[in-house]
């Protein structure tokens, strides 16, 4: 009988074996972070860099240089603080180049005694995956909904279950080829290996969304420096995302020219002083602003502020309302019960709570990413200007986690491993992680007109390691060639060879190849 390794107890992380570090780069600020898991599977951020944002306008990088000097100053401030080397990241983006779609899609299995494994899925998103966008676009995400086999429909696990046809509701995330080269090039020539990128307002999500509130249906609503961003969820599943190109700076702009005032005031007035509900404030309310090199100082009053501040956060709300109105929150069936949850840096904006509910009627509440960190972190870190980093970190750890092969509990039927198979399955471990990586990377460099046999060759590495993985665990198992220790089979004697139908055949029957040499 074959037997599988056994699966080992989850150990407690320590920050020289399971660190995450990913990477924030905004409008406003760049952060890095660096975080590893506790003895009762808690997030704990260990190290945490941010730099003012100087090269990236409303998400898209506008000046190589001075975000390579940004991004390199968070992660030195980063490294300091935890005496850990970042030596590769995976980025959030967002940026009004941003936009999603719905697409269904099937494929029609081969043999449908067998039940559906990862392997079918699999096939069915990289199908998705080659579906033709707009010239200069690419697909970032692509995200399942709900299965359909065979008919029947409402399915959100459909590995185990029979059937021939399997079909999928896929939402998908597309962005600008040339804003994603623009990122990674800027991370590559800060010394850092590019290791993917995930929508900023996803990784959000999961930092400050509980899983109830994602399953009720719940918006939310990320309010960075130069966009705001918005995920929809539910019944547990991702149903809508969208990026607006407006966010605090606009505020900020707003209030230099409104209060004709430089723009470093315009942010402190707005932190300090800043509502978007004028009721609050009385007429006679007045903050005085210093005058430059020996003017007068320029009296503000606070109920005209705060009119500025209302114009323009209304129009934002109006526009997160009408894209949640887009998806269908008026039907009973896609009610989001859960209401809106607010996060980002421009979410601390006070009365701003009580202006949504006011605007959209939903229930609205501040969203902090601590729901899923450990108790010892800073206070800072809990604040909602840091709700994409802490989720892009957790986005980081769930990959690990999926990723992960302990060579420590890999066993044959013989006894332990020896050293090389435990070397090559580290290899293999390694190529699975960086081989989305390597094809991202040399695809994104192929010009249009170029021949694909260099793609064409990045495949048959990936074969080449892919195969190496069976013979190894096939090695390391005790399972002879041909046979799938997945599947209920019998190990197959010596002397036969298994055929594609599953029955047996001897050796000495096989059909033997043709001598094709003259």
């Amino acid at each position: 009988m074959i037997r599988r390794p056994p699966r080992s107890t989850p150990k407690p992380s320590s920050a020289a074996s399971d660190v995450y570090k990913r990477q924030d780069i905004g409008t406003t600020k760049i952060v890095a972070m660096i975080g590893i898991l506790n003895e009762y599977n808690k997030l704990k951020i260990i190290g945490i860099g941010k730099s003012k944002s100087l090269g990236v306008h409303r998400g898209v990088v506008n000046n190589i240089s001075q975000t390579i000097q940004s991004i390199q100053s968070a992660i030195n401030e980063a490294e300091n603080n935890s005496n850990e080397k970042i030596d590769k990241v995976i980025v959030g983006i967002a940026g009004q180049h941003i936009r999603s779609l719905q697409h269904s899609d099937y494929i029609t299995r081969e043999n449908s005694d067998e039940v559906i494994d990862i392997n079918d899925l699999n096939k069915l998103i990289n199908q998705v995956y080659k579906l033709v966008m707009m010239p200069g676009e690419e697909i970032i995400h692509v995200l399942p909904q709900e299965f359909k086999i065979d008919g029947q429909s409402e399915i959100k696990e459909p590995v185990g279950m029979f059937g021939g046809r399997l079909e999928a509701n896929f939402h998908i995330v597309v962005g600008q080829v040339s804003s994603i080269k623009n990122i990674a090039r800027c991370v590559k020539s800060s010394g850092i290996d590019f290791h993917g990128i995930t929508l900023e307002p996803l990784a959000s999500a999961d930092a400050v969304l509980s899983i109830e509130e994602k399953e009720a249906g719940v918006a939310l609503v990320d309010i960075g420096g130069g966009t705001t961003d918005l995920a929809i969820f539910k019944d547990g599943i991702i149903r809508h995302t969208s990026v607006i190109p407006f966010g605090g700076n606009i505020i900020t702009d707003d209030i230099k020219e409104g209060c004709s005032i430089i723009e470093k005031q315009a942010e402190l007035l707005k932190i300090k002083f800043g509502s978007p509900w004028p009721g609050e404030n009385r007429e006679n309310e007045i903050v005085s602003i210093p005058g430059l090199r020996g003017r007068d100082p320029k009296e503000i009053s606070l109920k005209n502020l705060s009119k500025i501040i209302h114009a323009r956060v209304v129009e934002i709300i109006e526009q997160v309302y009408m894209e949640i109105k887009n998806y269908g929150h008026e039907e009973q069936k896609k009610k989001l019960i859960a209401g809106i949850v607010l996060t980002g840096g421009g979410s601390q904006l006070k009365h701003l709570k009580q202006l949504v509910e006011y605007v959209t009627g939903m229930d609205t509440r501040l969203g902090l990413p601590n729901e899923h960190l450990a108790g010892n972190n800073s206070i800072e870190i809990s604040n909602p200007t840091f709700a994409t980093a802490v989720g892009l970190v957790m986005n980081s750890m769930e990959k690990s986690k999926e990723l992960n092969i302990d060579l420590d509990s890999s066993h044959d039927l013989d006894g332990e491993a020896t050293g090389d198979d435990k070397d090559n399955l580290k290899d293999i471990k390694d190529s699975f992680e960086y081989g989305t990586k390597e094809a991202t990377e040399n695809s994104l460099n192929m010009t249009p007109g170029q021949s694909t046999k260099d793609w064409d060759e990045q495949v048959g590495i990936m074969h080449k390691k892919q195969n190496t993985m069976r013979e190894t665990v096939a090695k390391m198992w005790g399972v002879e060639e041909g046979h799938n220790p997945f599947r209920n089979e019998e190990k197959v004697p010596k002397g036969y060879h298994r055929m594609p139908d599953g029955s047996l055949m001897k050796d000495s029957d096989m059909p033997k190849k043709e001598d094709k040499t003259m």
